[in-house]
């Protein structure tokens, strides 16, 4: 099979990455201001948007894995010089997309009942009316988040993380106003953090369909498809919806072993909440480069060269242990200042002290080979293979062994925070020797 070059300088490298950091700071920085936000509406409306949001956050993730997955079909075609084919697998990805996200959004509605009454279980009964009102307006906006998720990653796959990057500001920055402006203005209730969610999501949709078909990119969208291509949709199976997979079963295995802290005590719940917010700092930049590994390796598979798929890799993995070193050492210093702000029991602070300090020291020590070495893998087309080990990972260290040690030998909420640390030394037995052998140098897609 015909070789191509392809090169990244430290300098397309820094462009690709450095949009995608400031991308993940500013929507945590936002979504900090929204919760601030929206606390002023009332207890019963932060813990009705709260719930809606344990699935909303499950669909945003799951699309954002779905796309990411899709368009590395789009990276290997760019990776080969054929930016018609890249154009065209990026149209399928599309039109996947909307039409997956249309069924799930008539399945979300379909099930409302199931979802407000079963899933969330009983409920006061302003909490309810409230988790209703949002649900029917938040899911609304399904089919725009799923081109909003295929747009960035279209983007990002041809280097230009700038545009999802801009985006996603614009997308926040009308979220947080019109947040702002029906809380504070017109005085509204979850209507008023429901509406500007819908609103940010339609202008992301809209403002990716533009851009896309942009002339001049090194792929163009040219038109919305409606034909499918049998053979991309194969392909954007294979490579996205194991990838989406993945990410549902992570989510729910999260959602999980909420109730089991919620048992554990109003101190266990605070600190698992102030854990997960620090720790989401931690890896902010991390998140970040995984996004830009999916980029380079798909390019470079696309293009058959796996020796410059291992030599970035194992670049960006670097760069992905010095930047976290930079984000853990700045939330260890400011970690007094803001645990002063959350106004917590002693007993919260202490258990969150202990979460973050373990959080950040086995971040440092092992994170990049647990969460950015499996992107390459993603990216080369060994999707099963990940996510298997991601979700048996997953269940049975993460959900089993938290509910052993936090429940029943009483390690409480660090014992859950324990048996992460477990699934990660777990994914990294399994990732490590398979990205040193070469079966997943046998994963891309078939020349067609």
């Amino acid at each position: 099979m015909e070789t191509n070059t392809i090169e990244f300088s430290s300098h397309d490298l820094k462009r690709l990455i450095i949009p995608l950091v400031i991308e993940q700071m500013l929507a945590i920085t936002v979504g900090l201001l929204d919760s601030i936000m929206v606390s002023q509406v009332g207890e019963a409306a932060i813990s009705a948007v709260s719930l809606v949001d344990t699935v909303n956050v499950l669909l945003v993730g799951a699309f954002s894995a779905l796309a990411t997955g899709g368009a590395a079909i789009a990276g290997q075609y760019l990776g080969r010089q054929k930016r018609e084919k890249a154009g065209h697998a990026g149209e399928q990805l599309l039109l996947f997309m909307i039409e997956s996200s249309l069924l799930i959004m008539l399945f979300f509605y379909l099930g409302k009942g199931f979802v407000l009454n079963v899933v969330f279980g009983q409920v006061e009964p302003d909490v309810a009316a409230y988790a209703n009102t949002y649900y029917i307006i938040v899911e609304a906006s399904t089919p725009f988040l799923a081109v909003y998720s295929a747009g960035a990653a279209l983007f990002r796959v041809m280097g230009n993380s700038a545009v999802s990057m801009w985006v996603s500001l614009l997308m926040n920055i009308i979220n947080a106003v019109g947040n702002a402006l029906l809380i504070f203005g017109f005085h509204m209730g979850v209507e008023g953090v429901a509406f500007p969610t819908l609103a940010s999501r339609i202008f992301a949709a809209a403002a990716m369909m533009l851009l896309l078909r942009r002339p001049g990119m090194p792929m163009q969208v040219e038109k919305l498809s409606v034909r499918h291509d049998p053979y991309i949709i194969q392909n954007i199976i294979h490579f996205g919806v194991t990838n989406g997979l993945e990410s549902s079963m992570f989510q729910l295995g999260k959602i999980l072993l909420l109730s089991t802290v919620s048992v554990l005590g109003t101190a266990s719940v605070a600190a698992n909440a102030i854990g997960n917010t620090f720790g989401t700092f931690q890896c902010m930049a991390g998140n970040a480069i995984g996004l830009g590994v999916v980029t380079v390796v798909s390019q470079c598979v696309g293009a058959n060269d796996y020796e410059k798929a291992r030599f970035y890799t194992k670049k960006l993995i670097k760069m992905t242990y010095a930047s976290m070193a930079i984000c853990i050492t700045a939330v260890y210093f400011s970690l007094p200042l803001f645990l002063r702000l959350y106004n917590v029991s002693a007993e919260a602070e202490l258990y969150a002290r202990q979460i973050i300090w373990m959080h950040g020291f086995f971040g440092l020590l092992i994170w990049p080979l647990s969460f950015t070495l499996p992107q390459a893998l993603r990216a080369a087309g060994d999707t099963r293979f990940t996510m298997i080990v991601s979700t048996v990972s997953m269940w049975t260290m993460r959900v089993g062994f938290g509910i052993l040690l936090g429940k029943y030998i009483g390690f409480g909420v660090v014992g859950i925070w324990m048996a992460m640390f477990l699934d990660w030394f777990l994914r990294i037995s399994l990732f490590v020797p398979r990205f040193r052998g070469h079966r997943w140098e046998t994963m891309a897609m078939k020349q067609d």
